[in-house]
């Protein structure tokens, strides 16, 4: 499902009406755009109801809606893509802004982060040049923990999809029409298309659990690490090499946390599974172990940091 991420600081800004005008035209025209490559899937996501914002500084939407028929026409067009629920709803949720902010220049932006964070692209008024763009980069600040438990800030700048004209989909059209064709956007559809998806990755029967329970802002991050280990493993010649070419962090659990990763593998036997990679917001881990004899590795746990229950 690609979700169209409104820009909530590229509305308000002062400029004449005419521009104003112009600049909502492009708008619409390019979330249309998005929506006639996957009409079923696409979703306009913000903040706040799109009618109540102000296209441009005293001049808000619902003035615009009154200036003409075909205005009219372009806002029942749009209305139709709005999505039911805020931006806080499938991004900012409690957990998640205690650990992740992302910043342009330097102010705190929800729509232009959600986007980047839950893989979708986000929208602007093309009303001022920045915004006339493909693609937006952004500062991120992640609270990260590591095994030993400490926590750090890290922070790095990261690059969303960005569109606020038609022919700024022309770089987007292969990924709107992949997330069409796997649609994979919770837990359990990861469970069920991981045949598909990650044919050299097996899973424990407790994972299907774990991913039923997934929270919503770790879908995206735990298909990603998944998407990684894929690649690697698909590349992995175990006659040759004595485990993958790692495409994310990968690292073997300290002696003292071993025994905390011991499970019940597909064989009945129980094995050790202290290898993981990691996924954020927060101390999220996928533990696996290497299978080389099938040319795979064996999923254990996806979710939270394994804590000890002494």
């Amino acid at each position: 499902m690609p979700l169209l991420f409104l820009n909530e600081k590229s509305w308000g800004t002062a400029c004449d009406p005419a521009r104003a005008e112009r600049a909502m035209a492009d708008f619409v025209d390019a979330v249309r755009a998005a929506a006639a490559v996957d009409a079923a899937g696409t979703a306009l996501v913000s903040e706040v109801d799109v009618k109540t914002l102000e296209i441009a500084e005293g001049y808000p939407v619902n003035k615009w809606i009154g200036v003409s028929p075909r205005h009219r026409a372009l806002w029942q067009r749009l209305r139709g893509l709005q999505g039911r629920s805020p931006v806080r709803s499938v991004f900012l949720t409690e957990d998640a802004a205690d650990h992740l902010e992302y910043r342009y220049n330097g102010e705190v932006v929800l729509g232009l982060g959600a986007a980047h964070f839950m893989d979708g692209i986000a929208v602007s008024l093309p009303v001022t040049r920045q915004w006339q763009t493909d693609s937006v980069s952004l500062e991120r600040s992640e609270l990260v923990e590591d095994d030993d438990g400490t926590l750090a800030m890290r922070h790095d700048t990261v690059a969303v999809r960005h569109a606020s004209a038609q022919s700024h989909l022309d770089g987007h059209l292969g990924w709107i029409r992949k997330t069409r064709s796997e649609r994979v956007t919770t837990g359990p559809r990861i469970w069920d298309s991981r045949a598909d998806l990650y044919p050299h990755l097996t899973f424990l029967p407790r994972v299907e659990g774990q991913l039923s329970n997934l929270s919503s802002h770790w879908v995206v991050p735990v298909r990603k690490v998944l998407e990684r280990l894929e690649e690697a493993v698909a590349a992995w010649d175990p006659a040759t090499m004595a485990e993958p070419e790692w495409r994310t962090k990968v690292s073997p659990e300290g002696e003292t946390r071993k025994r905390l990763c011991r499970f019940r593998d597909l064989d009945g036997e129980t094995h050790t599974f202290d290898l993981h990679a990691r996924f954020t917001p927060g101390a999220g881990r996928i533990h696996f172990r290497l299978v080389p004899e099938e040319q795979t590795i064996r999923l254990a746990h996806i979710g939270a940091k394994i804590r000890s229950s002494l």
